[in-house]
C-alpha cells in the first residue's frame, strides 16, 4: 500500500521568490535591486524617474527623488519611501547598509511632515502597511 500525500491548497499556491542578493558595498552594487531596502517595486519607481544604475544615486538628493516620484505618479507616496531613498543615497555614498526605518527620525527632523510640491496629488501608501 502506497501513501498518498496531499499538499494543502494554501501551501500549493505559495510561490518561491528568489530575491536579488544585496550588495555589501556601493562598489559591488550593479543593479537597483541589489541596493539594501530596494525591491522590485521601488526599483521600478526609481527607473520611472530616470535612475537606471545605483551609482547615479550618489549624486542625488533623496528628497528631490521623492518629489520627482510623487510628481511622476500624480500621487503622494508614503514617507517611508523617502526614508528608503535616504538609505539608498547614503549607501551609494559609502555609508554602511542600514534599514530604511533608521532614517525615519532624521527625515522627520529634516523635513517634518512630508508634503510633495504638487497640489493635485492624491495620497497612497505604496509599500504595504509600513508605518513611519
Amino acid at each position: 500500500m502506497s501513501a498518498v500525500f496531499q499538499i494543502p491548497a494554501k501551501q500549493a499556491k505559495r510561490r518561491s521568490v528568489i530575491k536579488a542578493p544585496k550588495a555589501a558595498s556601493a562598489a559591488a552594487c550593479e543593479t537597483l535591486e541589489q541596493l539594501p531596502n530596494i525591491g522590485p517595486a521601488l526599483a521600478a519607481d526609481l527607473r520611472l524617474i530616470g535612475i537606471t544604475h545605483p551609482r547615479e544615486l550618489s549624486s542625488k538628493d533623496a528628497f528631490a527623488l521623492y518629489q520627482q516620484l510623487c510628481t511622476a505618479t500624480g500621487q503622494r507616496h508614503d514617507p517611508c519611501v523617502l526614508d528608503t531613498f535616504m538609505a539608498a543615497t547614503d549607501f551609494m555614498r559609502g555609508a554602511p547598509a542600514a534599514p530604511w526605518w533608521h532614517y525615519t527620525a532624521q527625515r522627520k527632523a529634516m523635513f517634518g511632515q512630508v508634503v510633495p510640491n504638487h497640489d493635485s496629488l492624491t495620497s497612497r501608501s505604496t509599500r504595504g502597511s509600513a508605518q513611519s
